[in-house]
């Protein structure tokens, strides 16, 4: 058994290769130690370079609903009313806290890919942000004259 830190790409894959080799070791064996302590130093090692991104919390509800060969009507009653359910899949709504404990009690969704903010990585339209950034500026704009005309001339 010589093992050693996984400390760059060539450990890496190293490990993988020996990891195959071992696949079948029979349980109790000292190949069997060999894989285990293997296979931890793989999981810390992918886990440091090639970390997984909890997906967004609208893509879970959907996905884990395709799994079950159900639609958007099935969340009715969980997070809330037609209207509710349009919203939040929407993402214009965000899920409550009484969404979060039901969608992770009756679809065992993970509370921590509930939790976060919905819509992250979602693509944003850019026509529509910079038209209310142009509206809200011609506003300001418009106050700032009016402002300044009714101030006395001297």
């Amino acid at each position: 058994m010589d093992i050693k830190p996984i400390r760059g790409k060539a450990d890496y894959e190293r490990a993988l290769r020996r990891v195959e080799e071992l696949w079948n070791a029979s349980e109790g064996s000292t190949e069997s130690d060999e894989l285990d302590i293997l296979a931890t130093l793989i999981e810390a090692y992918e886990r440091e370079h090639y970390p997984i991104e909890l997906p967004d919390p609208i893509e879970a509800i959907k996905f884990r609903l395709e799994q079950k060969g159900k639609d958007s009507r099935a969340l009715i009653g969980v997070i809330g009313q037609r209207t509710r359910v349009y919203e939040v899949m929407q993402g214009k709504r965000s899920l409550s806290l009484n969404m979060i404990r039901n969608l992770r009690e009756k679809l065992d969704i993970p509370a921590e890919v509930l939790i976060q903010s919905a819509g992250r990585g979602r693509k944003v339209d850019v026509h529509r942000s910079s038209a209310r950034l142009r509206r809200t500026s011609i506003q300001k704009s418009a106050r700032n004259i009016s402002k300044t005309a009714k101030k006395p001339l001297r």
